[in-house]
């Protein structure tokens, strides 16, 4: 079997599927990578105490004929592993070069995105925004631009959308909505407080709910009904946060075209109206 995904990206992105032992393995990867390619499969079994046998199985699911298989896999991305132009901005590089490498990172933010990208997640998210009475976005601090750009979007195929920034604001919105209305949800970490909070909020009135995230394992994917995720890597003078924005608008773009598509005519004719009604703003 070939895995088409690096080893700790497979973990990260199949975590919300594991049981419970599979995810005391998965942890255990994720936090001594190192320490697991030095170590035999009877080691790591007798340090999580469970059986020989399990961990095999976990090495299969997430797409490795073994134990063995599996590290390789694993050393090749923690032992001294080769730079790639987006991850090693230096303080005296060119405008040129920096502007290479920022591309870069975005192009390659963007393609392990593809990779982790669910169908099935994707048309519960487009048939869930399509079948509510209105659409709200919520995102706190640089997320918060997220939302505004999704509102921007959606707006144009005439559901019934909305995005405020302001956290006061969106407590306020929150409270509002029944189990008839969407909430999508933007954090980068799955872990914000006002994101967290508002999700509370739209749980107890059994609004459907939808997060953009980038972690699997975070609050915020565990609770809401459908999560679409991103991948981002974090660099000296680039956080994950920075590098996610360009994933987290191509999945909004994603879900744009998906909807209007699938509302056919009637999205056609809200894209024409509203093209019209903003002609008189060109020259």
């Amino acid at each position: 079997m070939n895995n088409p995904k690096p080893c700790l990206l497979s973990v990260r992105t199949n975590y919300p599927k594991f049981s419970v032992t599979e995810r005391k393995i998965a942890d255990y990867i994720l936090q001594n990578p190192t320490k697991i390619i030095h170590s035999s499969i009877n080691q790591l079994a007798e340090d999580l105490k469970v059986a020989d046998s399990t961990v095999f199985r976990f090495c299969q699911r997430i797409g490795y004929k073994g134990y063995q298989a599996m590290k390789i896999a694993l050393a090749s991305e923690v032992v001294a592993p080769v730079k790639d132009i987006h991850e090693a901005v230096e303080e005296d590089d060119s405008l040129d070069t920096i502007a290479s490498k920022v591309f870069r990172a975005n192009m390659k933010t963007i393609e392990d995105t593809l990779t982790v990208f669910d169908e099935a997640r994707l048309q519960q998210a487009v048939d869930m925004i399509t079948g509510s009475r209105s659409v709200h976005f919520f995102g706190s601090g640089g997320s918060s631009v997220i939302a505004l750009d999704a509102y921007h979007k959606l707006i144009r195929t005439g559901l019934n959308v909305s995005a405020v920034t302001d956290t006061h604001f969106q407590l306020m919105a929150a409270s509002q909505l029944t189990e008839a209305d969407c909430a999508v949800l933007i954090s980068h970490s799955g872990s914000s407080k006002d994101i967290l909070h508002i999700l509370n909020i739209v749980k107890s009135s059994g609004v459907k709910t939808i997060a953009i995230t980038n972690h699997a394992k975070s609050p915020l994917s565990a609770a809401v009904d459908t999560p679409l995720y991103t991948v981002s890597s974090e660099t000296e003078y680039r956080s994950e946060a920075l590098s996610s924005r360009i994933a987290q608008l191509s999945i909004i773009d994603v879900l744009y075209v998906n909807i209007l598509i699938k509302l056919g005519p009637e999205g056609q004719k809200s894209l024409k109206k509203m093209r019209e009604a903003i002609t008189v703003k060109r020259i």
